[in-house]
């Protein structure tokens, strides 16, 4: 039997919401096939090995989802895994055979957890340091992209020294409206579920947007507003990664922000497949895998993509390389309806990690010029 650590919570804006993706993984992997250890971090940073009993009610959802339990401590030894805190200062090793970071946004999506994994000599599953920390920061991905000649949106970047300018609303608002002018989009270049988000329609409300932005990064992005339809496709796979059908999701508020995620049960519709020409279909699942490699990805991803309303263009919009993992988000929805069930899902999750861990451990890291 496998021994899986979840490790879910953290210091993110995304607490509450990794809290429910974990709770629907423990409640869909094989009790036959793995042992479960649950590792709760808290909203400080501090990570502390949580009761199974946490997950066990059938109803899952934001309100009903228990706080991290903050008593046995957990820590991580470079080289030798993770350990509790078994009584006062003492500590014994968890068996651990592969860890599911169910981490949304920072300290968790970024690539922090996963350097930190993998001086513990872990497997674990997902996107590698370097492919984290390129798909959390939506201003790297971008110029990575436009490098590619892969389809983007345009933006502008604007980091925090520079609202120290007694201009900064003159000079921004000369750069939009040269460039792309109203509304845009104002949003913190690594942050996820659109925390810290905002439509603005006016110079007027531009300051206001920035500051809100610039509590969760230091580094913004104002970025072109387009009238689309939001694409999103799901890719699964190391070196051979297999392209999902897309799925859409139609808000029913201004545009698909946080509450609309996670507190509105009627904010959003989402569809699976979404209801696109076969050539449509084609173009966003090449240009996802195309996407995908461009980032250096393993593991699993969602990207999201724009459909113009008016011309049909396609457009990449951003990728999450630990995508919501709830019965009802779209990452294991699409999957789904492609033929793979979400046990299914976890499984291959868990074998690709692993994959992942074993081509590590054959890289050379001492030099030595003895034949």
């Amino acid at each position: 039997m496998k021994a899986v650590a979840i490790l879910y919570g953290g210091r993110s804006g995304e607490h509450e919401v990794s809290l429910i993706s974990a709770a629907s993984i423990v409640k869909n992997l094989s009790r036959e096939k793995y042992s479960i250890t649950l590792i709760g971090i808290a909203k400080d940073g501090k990570w502390y090995l949580q009761d199974m009993p946490a997950f066990a009610s059938d109803e899952i959802s934001m309100a009903g989802m228990p706080a991290i339990q903050k008593s046995k401590r957990v820590m991580v030894l470079p080289g030798a895994g993770l350990w509790y805190e078994s009584s006062a200062s003492r500590y014994k090793k968890l068996p651990c055979d592969i860890v599911f970071p169910v981490l949304h946004g920072t300290f968790g999506e970024d690539g922090t957890v996963q350097g930190l994994l993998e001086c513990a000599d872990l497997p674990y599953v997902g996107a590698g340091v370097l492919g984290s920390s390129i798909g959390m920061d939506k201003a790297v991905t971008k110029a990575l992209w436009a490098e590619k000649n892969l389809p983007i949106t345009d933006y502008l970047v604007v980091r925090a020294e520079e609202m120290k300018r007694p201009d900064i609303q003159t000079f921004l608002t000369r750069k939009i409206e040269a460039r792309f002018g109203w509304p845009c989009f104002v949003k913190p270049a690594c942050a996820g579920s659109s925390v810290g988000a905002s439509k603005v329609s006016a110079s007027e409300s531009l300051l206001e947007a920035l500051h809100s932005a610039f509590l969760y990064d230091n580094k913004v992005l104002i970025e072109q507003f387009i009238p689309a339809r939001e694409i999103e496709c799901a890719v699964l796979g190391n070196e051979n990664p297999v392209v999902f059908a897309p799925g859409e999701i139609i808000p029913t508020h201004e545009f698909y922000d946080y509450e609309a995620k996670y507190k509105d049960p009627e904010g959003a519709r989402l569809e699976v497949p979404a209801k696109l020409l076969p050539s449509q279909e084609e173009t966003i699942k090449k240009l996802a895998l195309e996407a995908y490699t461009a980032l250096t990805l393993h593991g699993m991803a969602r990207v999201d993509f724009f459909m113009d309303k008016r011309t049909g263009n396609i457009m990449l919009n951003e990728v999450n390389t630990i995508p919501g993992f709830t019965a009802i988000s779209m990452y294991p929805r699409m999957c789904r309806a492609g033929g793979l069930s979400y046990p299914e899902l976890l499984d291959r999750l868990l074998d690709l990690g692993e994959e992942e861990y074993a081509k590590r451990q054959k890289i050379a890291y001492s030099f030595s010029n003895e034949s």
